[in-house]
Order: C-alpha cells, then sequence, then structure tokens
C-alpha cells in the first residue's frame, strides 16, 4: 500500500511544507469519514512502519531506551512533584473546560516557581562551597533534584511581594578547575 500511495504521500507532504495545504485542513479530511480515503489508509499504514521499527530500536539498542527512560522518569517526576503541590485535592471540581484549564495552569506555573527557586538555592550552596575552598563534584550536584517537597509550606502564610529583588540571583555556578576538581596537597 506505501508503494501504490507513496506518490500521494509526497504530494500531500509538499503540498503542506509549501503552505498550499495547511495540516488542520489535511487532519479535518482526514477526521471526517475517511476509513476509505487512499491518503488516510496509506498514512495509517506509514505510522504503523514506524511505530514498529521504534519499538524494535527500544528493543534491540540500549541508546534510544536509556534516553526514553530518562526523560519519562523526569517527567514523572514533575508530575509527582506538582500533584504535591495541588491545593485542594486531586480532582478539579467544576467540569468547566476554562476553569480546569486555569487550575493546572496555575498549577504547574507554581510548580515551575518552586523549582526555579530550588535550584538557585542549589546554586548559592554550591557557590558557597566554591568560594570556601570545599571541593564540588559536578557528580553530586547532578544528583540533587529540584523536586524537593519538605521544604515547602504548602498551606503556610503566603507573601507576595512584587518588587524586584535588591540583588539579582545567582543562576550560574561559578566554579574554578581547583574547586572541581581537588588536587593533592604534598
Amino acid at each position: 500500500m506505501l508503494e501504490k500511495h507513496w506518490t500521494d504521500l509526497l504530494r500531500t507532504g509538499i503540498s503542506i511544507r509549501e503552505g498550499r495545504l495547511s495540516s488542520v485542513t489535511l487532519l479535518r479530511r482526514l477526521g471526517n469519514h475517511s476509513r476509505r480515503n487512499r491518503i488516510y489508509k496509506a498514512l495509517r499504514e506509514l505510522g504503523r512502519v514506524i511505530r514498529t521499527i521504534t519499538l524494535l530500536r527500544y528493543l534491540s539498542e540500549p541508546t534510544p531506551r536509556d534516553q526514553i527512560t530518562m526523560v519519562t522518569n523526569r517527567t514523572e517526576n514533575f508530575h509527582k512533584f506538582a500533584a504535591h503541590l495541588m491545593i485542594g485535592g486531586q480532582l478539579i471540581s467544576h467540569n468547566d473546560p476554562d476553569y480546569q484549564e486555569r487550575v493546572v495552569k496555575f498549577n504547574e506555573l507554581m510548580s515551575n516557581c518552586a523549582i526555579y527557586s530550588t535550584a538557585l538555592d542549589i546554586t548559592d550552596a554550591a557557590n558557597g562551597l566554591a568560594a570556601e575552598g570545599h571541593p564540588v563534584d559536578l557528580d553530586d550536584l547532578a544528583t540533587i533534584s529540584p523536586y524537593i517537597t519538605r521544604t515547602i509550606r504548602r498551606f503556610g502564610d503566603w507573601i507576595v511581594d512584587l518588587a524586584p529583588p535588591a540583588d539579582a540571583p545567582a543562576t550560574r555556578l561559578d566554579l574554578e578547575p581547583r574547586v572541581l576538581f581537588a588536587t593533592s596537597r604534598a
């Protein structure tokens, strides 16, 4: 089927790339009772081939498997952290889609702000250790997660101060080579 309709697939792809056919229009056409449409059938088969190749690479090669596992774990950790910060329980009480979207966006904003604040604290601590002359190992820093939940007061007093801070936060690790790799003292 792919061989038979390959020119149609290429023509469709080129039309989208050159702006003659929008991807939205194509999706709308394929979504409306398109089981008999030859482009739909060819795209479905192409998707199955790509999915099969991806699964075979996942099973046979350790590099894609490690990358997918790493990204999946990172995403799951973020969602667990965001769920911890969700005030009012895991369920959104209203059926209004606009309200639900606002709640989800607010939760992600709060999660990102907490992660940013924790990352700044970790950066300050690492810079402080380096300034005192203690060796800081990058592998040790890589194991520190900004998804720390025990220091966040979810239901405490929140004071919003919109004034800019007096000094800019340190967002860069200032580690010299002597701090990264401790030299032997003779």
